[in-house]
């Protein structure tokens, strides 16, 4: 999967889910702010994308990325 298609099928999984635009899902965006995520709903984004794309990602790794452009970058790593 190329990087942009990669992009594309996150960012509308996770608008279509946390009901936010699309266009608000920005590389430099902070994903907890845009997403409007607590706990328990990051819990929910990660098996979103696990589900989505085939990855498994623990709660360590998640921690640690901030903005939507370290996602795309640490699920690319992944896949």
């Amino acid at each position: 999967m190329e990087k942009q298609e990669l992009i594309n099928k996150m960012n509308a999984a996770l608008a279509d889910e946390f009901e936010v635009e699309i266009t608000d899902i920005t590389p430099d965006a902070d994903i907890k702010e845009t997403l409007e995520l607590d706990s328990l709903s990051l819990v929910d984004m990660v098996a979103l994308i696990e589900a989505e794309l085939g990855v498994k990602i623990n709660n360590q790794e998640i921690s640690n990325i901030k903005t939507f452009g370290m996602l795309y970058d640490f699920i690319e790593g992944k896949l």
